[in-house]
């Protein structure tokens, strides 16, 4: 497997497996099933870019979940969600200052020559591959928009 994160994935579950922490257990779990289901069942080999994307969309999934249990007063649910937010993001890269995407932005912009908002797409895309898994989407739409008139 050509997968450095993955073998990490699977060495923190044994691990984790040994100290009987089954939240962290369930938390790799099923992060290692995802990658698999993308991977390995449709016939890919699994890659570090595959198992950023995974534990991203995990982070994601938790911090969606961690706002709506707060919302509706469940703090024991939170606190479990957010036990698991904070082992995944030690998987993630160091993530970029707002200033530090702006600067991207604004380099992405003037080299693609984007001049309105109908540029949007094309700039997304190629500061989403620059900043590969360093800032989240949102950000990154909110700076793009700002930068084109």
């Amino acid at each position: 497997m050509a997968s450095v994160l993955y073998d990490k994935l699977m060495a923190d579950m044994k691990d984790a497996m040994k100290a009987h922490n089954m939240q962290t257990v369930n938390a790799v779990r099923g992060v290692i099933a995802k990658v698999k289901d993308l991977t390995v069942n449709a016939g890919k080999e699994i890659t570090d870019d595959v198992v950023l994307a995974v534990v991203a969309k995990g982070v994601k999934q938790r911090e969606e979940s961690i706002a709506q249990f707060e919302s509706a007063g469940r703090t024991e649910l939170a606190a479990g969600e957010k036990a698991e937010l904070e082992f995944l993001k030690g998987y993630l890269p160091a993530q970029l200052s707002e200033a530090e995407v702006a600067e991207v932005v604004k380099a992405t912009v003037a080299e693609l020559g984007a001049t309105s908002k109908k540029d949007m797409g094309r700039v997304m895309k190629e500061v989403m591959a620059r900043v590969k898994g360093q800032a989240d989407g949102k950000l990154v739409s909110k700076l793009v928009g700002a930068a084109l008139p």
